[in-house]
């Protein structure tokens, strides 16, 4: 009879951490579908972008187009494997896989779906239930989801730039595709 207590609460927390992880489980579902979509939507600017045009900036300390498209990478990059994959950081300033250097169009296309890849594995084999898990962000706490939400909206807003600089070259950005 000692034991009907510790059943019971095992039984309620069972039932209760049961849709807590079906819901993790769909986010990272989710996320990886929508990661995937915006690969496919950001290498088709990157794409329809003249590599001679690469080089534009919109405003003199704007990040050039090719600028702005290996930030993404470094920040995917930074995000995936450093922040959620505990890998030891790239130094910004240092660094040479995303700077532009002298980088061909289609070597810095080649970069950042190679980091698309290697992010995707990543997310893939990411333990749902470390969602929750919190670390330190530019001195903000935030959630490892967060850390997510953050990646998705940072490729948006670069992105974005990349698509002004389209526009100011008298380009017709790609359709956006819709949920990504």
């Amino acid at each position: 009879m000692k034991q009907l207590p510790k059943a019971i609460c095992l039984i309620l927390f069972c039932l209760l951490a049961s849709p807590l992880s079906a819901q993790q489980n769909e986010f990272i579902s989710d996320y990886l579908e929508r990661l995937e979509q915006s690969r496919k939507y950001l290498l088709l600017v990157a794409e329809t972008m003249p590599e001679e045009q690469y080089g534009f900036r919109a405003t003199p300390e704007s990040m050039s187009f090719a600028e702005n498209f290996l930030h993404i990478g470094y920040a995917l990059d930074w995000h995936s494997q450093s922040l959620l994959g505990g890998r030891e950081s790239r130094e910004w300033k240092t660094d040479l896989v995303y700077k532009v250097g002298e980088k061909s169009k289609v070597e810095m296309i080649a970069v950042v779906d190679e980091t698309f890849d290697a992010a995707i594995a990543l997310i893939q084999q990411f333990d749902p239930v470390q969602l929750t898990d919190h670390l330190d962000y530019f001195g903000l706490d935030r959630s490892k989801r967060q850390i997510f939400l953050l990646l998705s909206d940072h490729i948006t807003h670069h992105r974005g730039q990349m698509l002004v600089s389209m526009r100011l070259n008298g380009l017709t950005p790609p359709r956006y595709v819709l949920f990504q």
